[in-house]
């Protein structure tokens, strides 16, 4: 079945090039965390990307791994845990000692807080295929933000079927959020997901390559041809900025907002 809601602009609203401050200034400070997406803010970052999980209590969480070991030492998946056994965890002692205060945030809590102020992409971190409680779960609470969501986030995910139940949802709830399908070769991902397929499966709108598979014909073919803007990960280096931006990549997400923020003020004025 085809999806009946056609191709969402992506935030059409906010000036090019779109830039996304990768789980924050997560050079500076502990990936997913307040301290991050703040210093990103404070920094003059326009967007922030993040990744959420959905807990066993059925609160969104932002975090990028599966499991808690990574960031926080507790050695479990988030989908096994409740929010109580979550919230006082330390998430920012494994980034260094003075950021022992972090504690992992709650979705609705990033979007109180930076919106509309701030534009974000929400990475969906789900591995199922079907029966899939989090893409609907970040519908109905992007629906609760209303008007300060919409034009201000984009969602996107390695996984198309998530996506596309997403795309579901919002068409249902009447919301017009544009999606992205992420891809690379990591081979943790389908190699028949390699190239970017998933955006026939997903019904996506824009398209978050892994900056290696960017060129002039990657850009023409899926890009101009394919009528979907495109946001590559991670640039962390100015030259690769240039680079991408100069190929007519829409925007970016990068580790280094200090670092890109110059190189885009440098195109915008050019």
């Amino acid at each position: 079945m085809s999806l009946s809601m056609g191709r969402q602009a992506l935030l059409p609203e906010h000036p090019r090039p779109l830039l996304f401050a990768h789980r924050g200034c997560s050079s500076l400070a502990p990936e997913n965390t307040m301290e991050a997406f703040s210093l990103a803010k404070q920094l003059g970052a326009p967007g922030l990307e993040l990744d959420i999980h959905l807990c066993k209590s059925g609160e969104l969480v932002v975090l990028h791994d599966d499991s808690l070991m990574r960031t926080t030492g507790l050695d479990r998946p988030v989908e096994d845990c409740t929010w109580d056994e979550i919230r006082d965890l330390d998430a920012g002692s494994w980034k260094a000692p003075q950021f022992s205060h972090c504690r992992l945030p709650l979705l609705q809590e990033v979007l109180e807080t930076f919106l509309p102020d701030l534009y974000i992409d929400i990475e969906l971190k789900t591995r199922r295929a079907g029966a899939d409680p989090l893409p609907e779960a970040l519908a109905i609470m992007l629906k609760s933000f209303g008007k300060r969501a919409e034009g201000h986030i984009s969602v996107s995910s390695f996984n198309p079927l998530a996506l596309r139940a997403f795309k579901r949802s919002s068409e249902r709830l009447g919301l017009h959020i544009p999606t992205a399908v992420i891809w690379c070769d990591d081979p943790e991902l389908p190699s028949y997901l390699h190239h970017g397929e998933g955006r026939w499966i997903s019904g996506c709108d824009y398209l978050k390559p892994i900056h290696n598979k960017v060129n002039r014909g990657f850009v023409t073919l899926l890009g101009q041809l394919g009528r979907r803007p495109i946001v590559p990960w991670t640039v962390d280096e100015v030259d690769l900025a240039r680079t991408m931006l100069q190929l007519g990549c829409e925007g970016l997400i990068t580790n280094r907002p200090q670092d890109i923020l110059p190189v885009l003020k440098d195109v915008s004025h050019g």
